[in-house]
């Protein structure tokens, strides 16, 4: 029978969702900046946007100069001819504004909008501009004794080239449809004249048409430059939050599939135990011939075989069950005030018959009266058997083991275990730390471990907010400290005559408060 996680198959079908439509907006983005490398055209949308708000704006302006112009020429022309010049070019600019507006309204509701038609009517509405302003152009005054409505027609035009131009820069070339022919009109009937200042003006007419045409065009390479400088901060958003949402799928998945495993692992505890209980016993009873002689020699060695088979499978079942249970947050903390002496003390007296076997002397420094802790008694047991253990597992016969218990420079207390051992390189420590990790050294040197013991001593202190350091050098031995906090210390069991170490470095054993200090920092 088959089992499916179905939360598993829910993830990997929202990534498949995710990645497909987010790999699809990328690609849009990358195929618009590509195409924007090679021509403004790509973003014709947003510069029609651009050019029509600025007609908007340009609509509430333009009717005072034409306004003030057509008051002007009334004074030197025929009145009616200056009043119909000057309702028809408003109307002109007035309609120009009109249209840019429903086109803002129409890009906003539709995507698909025929941009190239528009083109044309903006077109067609800068022609009937640029046929009203030439009209201007074409007035003339008979009644003038100088230069005074040729001057009147400079400055308008003038402006009027000015302020065009920078308002149809979006459109590129056909920003000059409007305002071309009128100034060509003018320069003309200005070079007719044939007099110098007319001239003049005639000549500064056209350089200020090519002047503020090139000054348009590089407001419009600035604008597509903002727009690409745009469009790639979206794309980069866009992969950014793919890969985000990619990166949390991945993890969730992994925690998912961890936390199952730690559940798996933390349920099977009696199912497991149960048999390899039930195998040690027998085994035992075999070995030790309880129930009879076994005649047998090698039947007498395979019981002595199974039994120690059996306990190092146990061990190595209880090590992964424990190391599961507080990875799956099913190991609570019974907490409550103790003294460290106390407990490593039992623990030493738990671990002396292996040592005596190895003629390995466990030597004691203690700081004295030193305040209880706040801690699980159980879990720091644990603690400082498996560092006992490993201590006495890696040094040789004949060897020394060193139990330190005092405080930390910050007011906190540690558990320093330090053995002759062979050491560790140093490059080989991170792997020690990790589960399951053995050094080389210590595969050569000791019996065959599971790798889980520093795990859990991790998971232990970092359970009571502690920590913990190894130190070692190849030939020198290794050094353990478990840390606990100054949080940890229960104030209430600190005697008035008692004084804590002054507060150095965070989490350093304090030289000056004991007599042997440990070899360590943090």
């Amino acid at each position: 029978m088959e089992f499916r996680n179905n939360s598993v198959d829910k993830n990997i079908v929202n990534v498949a969702k995710q990645r497909s439509a987010s790999s699809k907006a990328v690609r849009d983005f990358r195929t618009k900046i590509n195409s924007a490398g090679t021509t403004p055209i790509a973003y014709e949308r947003e510069l029609l946007i651009g050019y029509c708000r600025n007609q908007i704006y340009a609509g509430l302006a333009t009717p005072v100069l034409v306004a003030i112009a057509g008051t002007l020429a009334a004074q030197l022309v025929d009145p009616i001819i200056a009043f119909i010049w000057s309702i028809a070019t408003i109307l002109t600019h007035v309609f120009l504004g009109v249209l840019s507006k429903k086109f803002l309204s129409q890009v906003e509701q539709d995507d698909t909008l025929n941009l190239t038609g528009w083109r044309v009517r903006f077109l067609l509405g800068n022609g009937l501009i640029a046929l009203c302003w030439s009209m201007f152009a074409v007035l003339s005054c008979s009644n003038c004794t100088g230069n005074e409505f040729a001057i009147v027609q400079f400055s308008t035009l003038l402006v009027f080239v000015a302020a065009s131009s920078m308002s149809n820069h979006a459109l590129g070339y056909i920003a000059l449809v409007s305002v071309l022919p009128p100034a060509l009109i003018l320069a003309g009937k200005f070079v007719w004249m044939l007099e110098p200042v007319a001239i003049m003006m005639g000549g500064i007419l056209l350089i200020a048409i090519a002047f503020f045409h090139v000054l348009g065009k590089r407001f419009q390479q600035m604008i597509v430059s903002m727009l690409e400088h745009t469009t790639e901060k979206e794309a980069l958003i866009v992969e950014l939050e793919t890969e985000k949402s990619f990166s949390e799928d991945a993890r969730n998945r992994a925690e998912e599939a961890n936390l199952a495993k730690s559940r798996f692992l933390a349920t099977m505890s009696h199912e497991l135990r149960t048999p390899l209980n039930a195998v040690l016993g027998f085994s035992e009873i075999m070995r030790d011939e309880v129930l009879g002689p076994i005649n047998n020699e090698v039947y007498r060695d395979y019981a002595k075989d199974i039994h120690s088979s059996g306990s190092h499978l146990l061990k190595l079942i209880n090590e992964i069950l424990d190391l599961s249970r507080i990875e799956a947050g099913k190991h609570e903390l019974n907490e409550e005030p103790l003294n460290l002496t106390k407990v490593v003390d039992d623990a030493k007296h738990m671990i002396e018959i292996k040592a005596r076997k190895k003629e390995i002397r466990l030597s004691t420094s203690y700081q004295e009266k030193l305040p209880k802790v706040w801690a699980d008694e159980r879990a720091i047991r644990q603690v400082t058997l498996n560092l006992l253990s490993n201590a006495v597992k890696f040094t040789p016969t004949g060897g020394e083991i060193t139990l330190k218990i005092g405080w930390t420079a910050k007011g906190g207390q540690y558990i320093s275990i330090k053995d002759s051992g062979p050491g560790i390189p140093q490059e080989e420590i991170p792997l020690v730390l990790s589960s399951f990790g053995q050094g080389t050294i210590a595969i050569k040197h000791a019996e065959p471990g599971t790798g889980l013991g520093l795990s859990i001593v991790q998971a232990l202190l970092h359970m009571h907010q502690g920590r913990f350091d190894l130190k070692s050098k190849l030939r020198e031995g290794t050094e353990a400290i478990a840390y606990l906090p100054v949080e940890r210390v229960d104030t209430r069991s600190i005697a008035p005559s008692m004084t804590t170490p002054e507060m150095e470095t965070d989490n350093q054993p304090n030289v000056a408060a004991r007599t042997n200090p440990a070899e360590t920092g943090s």
